[in-house]
């Protein structure tokens, strides 16, 4: 990946296209309903500017090569988990956030080294074996400080926050490293970003039924059917991005795409109900912080790279 690799790169150009038609065709009408309706569109509006802000900087990430991927993509676990901590009491407890931060950096880390044995880009053993060190360093600082008391939830978060944001989400960083890296990472992205647009609009417009009306009340069983049939369409559609995939493969990127994607989202809404809290944070206009943006791809992204892995793409 680099900067001449994407403008040579047929799949590269396309999304780049395929984005700005999105942007376009959803801009003009929502443009639209803004100045005759106002108020009733304004939460849309709002979520549409922030897509004008994210997509073309994970566009331009991607367009910078193999390092600056992984920087941005590190980055952005870094900082979901910084949201985790402000929303907790792991805040006020520095050397303990300070050990979560620090595992996803040796994430990022080992997703930029080359192997020390093939000499291929991405040093996976040290990024399977990082849990190991970052669990153990969470104990650690308690028993260091000889403190018992309060601190089971503390070590919990850190290595919840860890877990999620540095080991799952940080697997789209070993993306970066792939032979097809244009077509894999920037398919996920898209697709488990359309899957999710449509499972809302969905729920919008037939909604019916709650999911788990306790955990995310807005979520409806007929907008996940809505984003599952997206999801599964789009491997189909967008083949060309995933060419060292069969028939039997696309059907279980759609699944991963149209079912761990929502698990993702869920699992964060866990998180936020136990923490009372409503957003993790406001960073991105309409769409509140980086973990409320990210949460779909926690699930989604491992399992489709150990699909990649399996079929040789790593």
């Amino acid at each position: 990946m680099s900067p001449a690799a994407a403008i040579q790169s047929e799949i590269f150009r396309f999304y780049v296209g395929l984005v700005a038609a999105v942007l376009v065709t959803t801009g003009l009408p929502l443009a639209i309903l803004r100045a005759v309706l106002g108020g009733p569109v304004s939460h849309a509006w709002a979520a549409y500017r922030g897509w004008l802000i994210m997509a073309p900087l994970v566009l331009a990430c991607v367009f910078l090569g193999r390092e600056a991927t992984i920087l941005f993509l590190t980055a952005l676990a870094a900082l979901g988990f910084r949201e985790l901590a402000r929303a907790s009491e792991l805040a006020s407890d520095r050397t303990m956030s300070a050990v979560g931060t620090g595992g996803i950096a040796a994430v990022g880390l080992a997703c930029l080294l080359p192997d020390p044995v093939s000499g291929r880009p991405g040093w996976y053993g040290l990024f399977t074996a990082l849990p190991v060190y970052v669990v153990a360093a969470a104990f650690l600082v308690p028993i260091v400080r000889n403190r018992p008391r309060g601190q089971l939830r503390v070590v919990a978060l850190v290595v919840l926050g860890f877990t999620a944001l540095g080991l799952m989400f940080g697997h789209l960083a070993l993306l970066a490293n792939a032979r097809d890296a244009y077509g894999y990472l920037l398919f996920l992205f898209f697709a488990v970003e359309i899957s999710d647009v449509a499972a809302y609009v969905c729920g919008r417009l037939l909604g019916r039924r709650p999911l788990r009306s306790q955990i995310s009340p807005a979520k409806t069983w007929e907008g996940a059917a809505g984003g599952l049939a997206v999801a599964l369409a789009l491997p189909w559609l967008l083949r060309f991005s995933l060419p060292a995939f069969d028939g039997a493969d696309l059907w279980l990127t759609g699944l991963i795409v149209g079912v761990a994607g929502p698990v993702g989202d869920l699992s964060v809404s866990l998180v936020k109900r136990e923490l009372g809290v409503k957003d993790l944070g406001v960073l991105i206009p309409g769409h509140g912080g980086i973990l409320d943006r990210v949460d779909s791809l926690i699930y989604a992204a491992p399992l489709f790279v150990q699909l990649v892995r399996y079929r040789g793409g790593l």
